[in-house]
C-alpha cells in the first residue's frame, strides 16, 4: 500500500500505460531477449535485467511485490531457474520492492552499500513514504566500487562510479553480451532526469557517472535504461549532451548571480522536456541548480 500515493503518478509518467492502472492484476510482464542468456523484462516499475543459464539466475531490480509471482513466471518462460542473485541498481521502491519476496525465496540480493542503509533508514522519495526494510529484504553482499559474478558464460559487473540519480546507483554491465543496464541513471524517452537530493542525488554526479557509462560502450551496445525502451549508444550521448547544456546553462546563471527563479525563467531544459514526463523542466533546473549550489567550490566546476 505504501506506493500508492505516488504510484499513479510515477508509472503513468515513466512506465507502460498499463502501470498506471493501481490494479497491479492488468500489469503484463514483456520478456525481450538481447543475447544468448541475456533479456529484458518490462512491466511496471524499472526495467529488469536477467542473465540466465546453467550457473543460475541473476535479476536486476525487481519492481512492485504484487509482481513477483509474474517476474518469476516471464523468467521461467524463458527456460531459467528461479532467482539465485538480485542486484538493485539503488533502493527506489519501484526497484526493489519484490526484495522481500525473492530473499524469502532464496534469493542472495546485493548492491551499493548505501543502498543497503538507505532501505535500512526508510524515507521519503517525491512525497512517497517508503519504511525502513525488513531483513530479508535488505541487501546481505554490499559493495563500494562493483562486484563480479562469473556465470553463465559471461561476466557481469556492477559498478560505482558516484551515482548521481542517488547516492548508490549501480551500473551493471555484461561483458560478453555487450549489454550495460543503467537503472534510472538513464530514463530513455519518458522524463528528464529525475536528481533526488534527498538520496544523495547531484545532477554533477550524474554527468560524471554518463561519461563513465560511455566509456563502457560502443555503437553495438545494448542499453537497459531505468525506464522506457531499449537505446543505444547514441540514445545515451544525447541525455549526456543534454545534461551538459542544461548543467552549463545553470552553473552560467549561478555564476552571473542569477535567482532559481530567474534561470528557470529562461527555459533551459524546455528543448528535452517530455509533456508525459514524470519530471518537467523547471524541477530538473531547480535539482541542477541545487546540485551546483550545495556542493563544495572545488567539486563545483568538475
Amino acid at each position: 500500500m505504501r506506493c500508492r500515493s505516488l504510484f499513479a503518478v510515477l508509472t503513468a509518467a515513466i512506465s507502460t500505460p498499463l502501470a498506471a492502472q493501481q490494479d497491479y492484476s492488468k500489469v503484463e510482464i514483456k520478456a525481450e531477449k538481447l543475447a544468448p542468456g541475456v533479456a529484458v523484462l518490462f512491466g511496471a516499475g524499472g526495467n529488469i535485467g536477467v542473465s540466465y543459464g546453467s550457473d543460475g539466475t541473476v535479476i536486476i531490480d525487481d519492481q512492485f511485490a504484487p509482481l513477483t509471482s509474474k517476474i518469476q513466471a516471464a523468467i521461467s518462460a524463458l527456460s531459467a531457474t528461479p532467482v539465485k542473485f538480485l542486484i538493485n541498481t539503488h533502493w527506489h521502491f519501484d526497484h526493489s520492492g519484490g526484495n522481500e519476496n525473492f530473499g524469502k525465496a532464496g534469493a542472495i540480493i546485493m548492491a551499493h552499500d548505501n543502498v543497503r542503509v538507505r532501505m535500512i533508514g526508510g524515507g521519503t522519495t517525491v512525497g512517497n513514504v517508503t519504511p525502513p526494510a525488513l531483513p530479508v529484504a535488505l541487501p546481505v553482499v554490499t559493495y563500494l566500487d562493483g562486484v563480479k559474478l562469473h556465470l553463465n558464460g559471461d561476466e557481469v559487473r556492477t559498478v560505482f562510479t558516484g551515482g548521481g540519480h542517488t547516492d548508490g546507483d549501480s551500473l551493471v554491465v555484461w561483458e560478453k553480451a555487450n549489454v550495460i543496464h543503467m537503472g534510472d541513471l538513464f530514463m530513455n524517452k519518458v522524463s528528464l532526469p529525475f536528481i533526488d537530493l534527498a538520496s544523495g542525488g547531484n545532477a554533477v554526479h550524474l554527468l560524471a557517472t554518463i561519461e563513465k557509462a560511455l566509456a563502457l560502450t560502443n555503437a553495438q551496445t545494448k542499453i537497459i535504461p531505468g525506464h522506457g525502451p531499449m537505446a543505444t549508444q547514441a540514445d545515451l550521448m544525447a541525455w549526456r549532451d543534454m545534461l551538459v547544456s542544461v548543467i552549463g546553462s545553470v552553473r552560467t546563471g549561478v555564476k552571473a548571480k542569477k535567482s532559481l527563479a530567474q534561470i528557470q525563467a529562461m527555459k533551459p531544459a524546455a528543448k528535452w522536456e517530455i509533456s508525459t514526463g514524470f519530471i518537467k523542466g523547471d524541477a530538473f533546473v531547480e535539482a541542477v541548480y541545487k546540485s551546483i549550489t550545495m556542493m563544495p567550490a572545488d567539486h563545483a566546476h568538475h
